[in-house]
């Protein structure tokens, strides 16, 4: 299999990956310099760097790098670390170079009104496929949003039916009223997507959070939830809250600990209005 062809595949069908590479070399090693790996997100592989226990490492530390959107560099010493060899008799070190190959992230904004038009326009320069989700079509539409991948004005429910955000996708719930808040979000931790994000005050998502756990809703699935959402910046315009769920999702994409709130319930609601409820 041609790893060039199948990193074309990989990226045709929307899906991520990792190349590992080797990229230095001293004495003698199970394989050689520029060989390749490509690592798809469930731990297959095409082509190789070697074999053996240095193989598997470079495995995980792909998958990592698939998650993470980083590339880092991984040492092997096989004098020091001769089981990694795979039984053959080398003594060489070798360094292999992992970096991911991703797709654009995908956004869902639930809510064409201001909020959502607003966040759509700082995330399109950021690398966002953008699908927007309003059954308004006086506020979903091309007009307003000319470069989104998709526009969906289905009534709600067929909506969701039809769409099936995956791991690299990110949702933003900020339609016009609370109860359709609380049923996308109720759909949403159904889904994998790697971020969900619902607008509002502490006391409405805590009100929402208990109704969907006395549904029997299981708390594990909302681990991926943000809410309130948006990085607690003070934001009031709906220009403010766009930078601060993006600011948001930028951490959560990038694994940035420092910036990421805790999950779930915040300890301070990032935004007290509803100003997306006016469109």
């Amino acid at each position: 299999m041609d790893i060039f062809e199948e990193i074309v595949r990989l990226r045709r069908e929307g899906r991520s990956g990792a190349l590992a590479t080797i990229v230095n070399t001293q004495g003698s090693i199970p394989s050689f310099t520029s060989a390749k790996m490509l690592v798809r997100e469930d731990g297959s592989i095409a082509g190789t760097v070697g074999g053996g226990g240095a193989e598997l490492e470079a495995i995980r530390v792909a998958r990592e790098v698939i998650e993470q959107e980083k590339p880092r560099t991984i040492r092997f010493d096989l004098n020091k670390q001769p089981g990694l060899d795979a039984g053959m008799v080398c003594g060489g070190s070798l360094e292999i170079y992992v970096e991911p190959l991703v797709v654009a992230p995908t956004l869902y904004i639930f809510g064409a009104g201001h909020t959502g038009l607003a966040t759509y326009r700082v995330a399109q320069p950021l690398g966002f496929d953008i699908v927007v989700v309003d059954d308004r079509i006086d506020f979903a539409n091309r007009e307003r949003y000319p470069d989104a991948v998709d526009i969906v004005t289905d009534p709600l429910d067929v909506a969701m039916a039809r769409l099936a955000p995956g791991a690299n996708a990110y949702l933003f719930i900020v339609t016009p009223s609370h109860q359709t808040d609380m049923r996308v979000l109720r759909w949403a931790t159904g889904t994998p997507a790697r971020y969900i994000g619902m607008i509002g005050s502490k006391r409405k998502v805590t009100g929402i959070f208990h109704e969907l756990q006395m549904e029997g809703i299981p708390a594990e699935r909302f681990h991926n939830v943000h809410a309130p959402i948006g990085l607690d910046i003070g934001a009031q315009t709906p220009e403010e809250i766009a930078i601060s769920v993006m600011a948001e999702m930028i951490a959560c994409r990038r694994c940035s600990e420092a910036a990421l709130p805790h999950l779930g319930l915040k300890a301070a609601p990032a935004q007290e209005t509803r100003l997306e409820a006016a469109g």
